[in-house]
């Protein structure tokens, strides 16, 4: 008879393959998903704006942001004056996901009334 000898190699060639194919599917996806898209709540009909307001954006996920940037609650309100200080006239609207919270948007709204930013209004999708 013969002895068996211990097999002390492993086989990774298996492994590189599903590691490519995950890559690929990876890499084909990732450029289709848009984690940043805020769905906006429709409305019968759309209101006219004589200028640009200052948008206020709260994600599903409840970050705050102006422009793209980031905000706390404390450093928006801070920003936000800032801004109304430079151009008094412009309107302010807040841009919130059709599924988030209400409380949340009317916590924003709140803070902003309180410290007298007194143009502060809702961003609405008209319908189609």
């Amino acid at each position: 008879m013969r002895k068996r000898r211990l097999m002390n190699q492993i086989n990774v060639v298996p492994y590189i393959d599903v590691t490519l194919v995950l890559l690929v599917i990876f890499m084909v996806t990732a450029p289709m998903t848009n984690p940043g898209v805020v769905e906006l709540p429709e409305v019968g009909e759309t209101l006219k704006q004589t200028g640009a307001p200052i948008v206020i954006t709260i994600k599903l996920n409840s970050t705050i942001e102006i422009e793209g940037e980031s905000y706390t609650r404390d450093r928006l309100l801070s920003h936000v004056q800032s801004l109304i200080k430079t151009t008094p006239d412009r309107a302010l609207v807040i841009a919130a996901d059709k599924n988030v919270k209400y409380d949340e948007v009317i916590s924003v709204m709140d803070l902003l009334k309180q410290n007298n930013v007194s143009k502060v209004g809702l961003l609405l999708k008209p319908q189609k």
